[in-house]
């Protein structure tokens, strides 16, 4: 039986996320106290090929049990149970937004004398111990629901609970950091075809634009390395149960330079037989 637990911060999408993992045939369930996980498990169990996969909401509207979940869930894993924690946040401007509009009341909100700002500060820092063994990690902040969706499809859905999940991404620095990344390289060390009229307002998905980025020696070289270095650490995440790994290469804008390399190391990756989902994160800003 494989076992979500969907949890995160209060309004960064975890009911939607549920109504996925519904969709995808979970028998879900949402505002689970921590102690009942283990009581609920053993009757899923016990019901055998009635219920394979099962998805459960658990966050601070628990209460103080919620600071049980980390050891619930090493509970459940000396049982033998599959257990996977998937962690949805967003931006705190993104969250004061989302809860501005559907005026909704934060779970911490009467703690913290209706200050909906120390209410996301608290709850962040109620979270802190989860967020830290989580195996999968969700920025919602600049995601659609059918963005959502989409990127839990790619996560979860016909695919082995144990596979690694690599999630290659370009982005550009001048739109932000990439909060979701393991592991980020900066390619603003090479020529930037912005500044070539013909390629300006292309991207790295055009043939002209890659052939550019690439055809310098610096550039080959860069890759090459990235390769090998990649290829040596992807068994190692494995060996270790890492469940998924999210690789993001940036830019300045987000459209050149990062966008060839994620395409090319998506390519790699797929023909070493790698599970690969790519994002190009700010291709169409300007």
């Amino acid at each position: 039986m494989q076992t979500v637990i969907v949890t995160g911060m209060s309004g960064s999408g975890k009911s939607s996320a549920i109504n996925c993992f519904e969709d995808m045939g979970y028998y879900c369930v949402d505002n689970l106290p921590p102690e009942l996980l283990l009581t609920f498990s053993d009757i899923c169990v016990k019901a055998g090929d009635k219920i394979k996969n099962v998805a459960v909401g658990v966050d601070v509207r628990s209460g103080e049990m919620f600071s049980e979940l980390a050891d619930i869930v090493s509970k459940l894993k000396e049982k033998g149970i599959g257990v996977k924690i998937l962690y949805l946040d967003s931006s705190d401007e993104v969250l004061l937004k989302r809860y501005k509009e559907t005026r909704r009341k934060h779970p911490l909100i009467d703690e913290c004398f209706g200050n909906l700002k120390k209410a996301l500060a608290a709850e962040r820092e109620l979270l802190l111990s989860v967020r830290g063994i989580s195996d999968y990690y969700v920025d919602t902040s600049d995601l659609s629901i059918a963005k959502q969706k989409e990127k839990i499809h790619s996560m979860f859905l016909d695919d082995s609970f144990e596979t690694l999940h690599i999630s290659i991404m370009s982005y550009g620095f001048k739109f932000g950091s990439e909060n979701e990344a393991d592991l980020v390289f900066d390619v603003r060390c090479l020529p930037n075809p912005y500044y070539i009229s013909e390629l300006k307002e292309k991207t790295g998905l055009d043939r002209e634009v890659s052939d550019y980025v690439m055809s310098f020696q610096d550039a080959q070289t860069l890759f090459s390395k990235l390769k090998d270095l990649i290829a040596f650490l992807l068994p190692l995440y494995i060996k270790e149960g890492k469940s998924q790994l999210v690789i993001a290469f940036g830019c300045t804008g987000g459209k050149h330079r990062s966008v060839t390399f994620a395409e090319k190391m998506s390519e790699y990756l797929s023909e070493l037989g790698y599970h690969v989902n790519t994002e190009h994160r700010d291709i169409n800003k300007h």
